[in-house]
């Protein structure tokens, strides 16, 4: 075969899911039909748990050196904004960075790590059977056919990898549209403005030190179809009618209308066929939220396509990828539509209900629930069945302050920057000499620790096995009467056989 997978979507899904896959020293190619980066960027933010498996893999710092990290989102444009200060991490902000410039990051990494690109080449034909796949596609050379062992669509919403597999897509169409555009202000706002009134509704965010992103909800212009392009004098017009002034709007970057659809792919893999990103999921833009959970379930699949390639992955693993990130995109996919039902009427009654609901927002306990699913950290996997109760099973890895044997103090994610495994034993039991001692893992790193500062939820943790996205596999309490039994059975489970190669 040419390569063991091709992605085809050369965005930041597909970029980053590409160098996940050559972590593990796969073979990999990615298939983009432009030439060069779109010069416009639909996503804006990277949200505090995108931050977080970026700092895993050591890309945070590079990102903020490009951004600005900002303490407050928002839900539905609500008065009352959203709180990520408050979140248990060193991410807690999202950080306001054009996609363009997150693409351009992790199209670097991906190219670090042997990834092949090739631009200018668009996937015309998908095919699958119980070997592997075919990709036709068109490019400067012609027509090209290249064959891998998987493929992965994470070729936007109109997929064609997704429609070729016959995947469809389920939920609800549009109920209105709304538009955007990224303008010039002679006369912007302050500081970025959220405007609801019975005329409609506006948002407006600098984008550049120039340009200004200006979102409108027109209850006059929301039935105007999707394709039909956006004017500067429709912004101006709208802008006049619920602001009372166009604020000096000049030079239009780019402008485009989009809709509130909730539609989901019915299932996220077809025998070798995969999706990710928007080609699984199509969802009104409220929250930043598309591109963020698109690179999450980069990671989610990255670690578990490359363990079947690699042959250690139990015969579960792959399908876990649906398994896993179905559920997460389908509360997603609720609570972009409750922001849009908040943003499609304008009536007093509505205008009411967002005045509660702002209000409830100033409780910190609502705010805090409202954040932690914005920025996706209340995703939790489902514990595995199999394996002792313990609440951190499934949930996410938090920052951790270790010592190390060597008496180096570490934070826990600069060891998960390999994408290997992190069997982490923060205790001295010299029952585990032996059990260790029978693994040649080579997609495991075993490090044992102490617990640097207070951890509560990690107090009783004897071990824990970390996954290489970031999160818990389970983890071993000191009161288990037989815990290297349990450990053995739990890494046989998740890292496969043993191996002495």
């Amino acid at each position: 075969m040419d390569f063991e997978v091709i992605i085809a979507g050369g965005g930041p899904v597909g970029m980053l899911l590409a160098a996940e896959l050559a972590l593990a020293d796969v073979k990999v190619c990615v298939l983009e039909r432009l030439r060069e980066n779109l010069p416009y960027s639909r996503a804006l933010t990277v949200h505090p748990r995108t931050l977080e498996i970026l700092d895993m893999r050591g890309l945070k710092t590079k990102l903020l050196q490009k951004g600005t990290p900002i303490s407050r989102g928002h839900f539905a444009g609500l008065d009352t904004p959203l709180d990520f200060s408050v979140l248990d991490s060193s991410s807690n902000y999202t950080l306001f960075l054009p996609e363009i410039e997150t693409e351009k990051q992790l199209e670097e990494h991906a190219r670090s790590l042997g990834v092949e690109i090739r631009r200018e080449e668009e996937v015309v034909s998908v095919r699958q059977d119980e070997y592997g796949t075919r990709v036709v596609s068109n490019g400067p050379s012609g027509v090209s056919e290249l064959t891998a062992a998987y493929i992965v669509g994470a070729d936007g919403a109109g997929s064609l990898v997704r429609k070729q597999a016959g995947i469809p897509l389920s939920g609800t169409d549009s109920a209105f549209t709304a538009m955007l555009g990224d303008v010039v202000l002679p006369e912007p706002p302050r500081e970025p403005l959220t405007r609801f009134t019975a005329q409609g509704m506006v948002l407006i965010a600098p984008v550049t030190a120039q340009l200004h992103r200006v979102v409108l909800v027109d209850p006059q212009r929301m039935h105007v179809p999707k394709e039909e392009p956006v004017t500067l004098e429709e912004l101006r017009s709208c802008l006049v009618r619920i602001l009372g002034s166009d604020l000096g709007i000049t030079d239009p970057f780019w402008m485009s209308r989009f809709g509130s659809s909730a539609l989901q792919a019915e299932v996220y893999r077809k025998g070798r066929i995969f999706l990710a990103g928007d080609a699984a999921h199509i969802h009104f833009p409220a929250g930043g939220q598309g591109m963020n959970v698109g690179l999450q379930e980069a990671m989610n699949l990255g670690w578990k396509l490359a363990g079947e390639l690699k042959g250690w992955a139990p015969n579960w693993l792959l399908d876990s990828y649906h398994g896993e990130r179905f559920p997460v995109n389908t509360a997603l996919l609720r609570n972009t539509e409750v922001q849009a039902l908040m943003l499609f009427e304008f009536s007093p009654r509505i205008i009411e209900l967002r005045d509660m609901l702002s209000k409830l927002l100033q409780v910190p306990e609502a705010n805090y629930l409202f954040s932690s699913q914005i920025s996706a950290f209340d995703v939790r996997y489902e514990p595995d069945g199999g394996m002792p109760l313990h609440p951190l099973n499934g949930r996410r890895f938090t920052e951790l302050k270790l010592q190390l044997d060597d008496g180096a103090i570490r934070n826990a994610y600069e060891l998960l920057r390999s994408g290997s495994f992190l069997f982490l034993q923060l205790t001295s039991d010299d029952r585990m000499d032996d059990v260790v001692g029978l693994w040649n893992y080579k997609h495991v790193q075993v490090v044992r620790a102490a617990l640097v500062g207070m951890a509560s939820d990690w107090d009783d943790v004897h071990t824990a096995l970390i996954r290489p996205d970031g999160y818990i596999a389970w983890a071993v309490s000191r009161s288990e009467p037989d815990p290297a039994a349990e450990i053995r059975k739990g890494m046989i489970r998740w890292c496969g056989g043993r191996d002495d190669s």
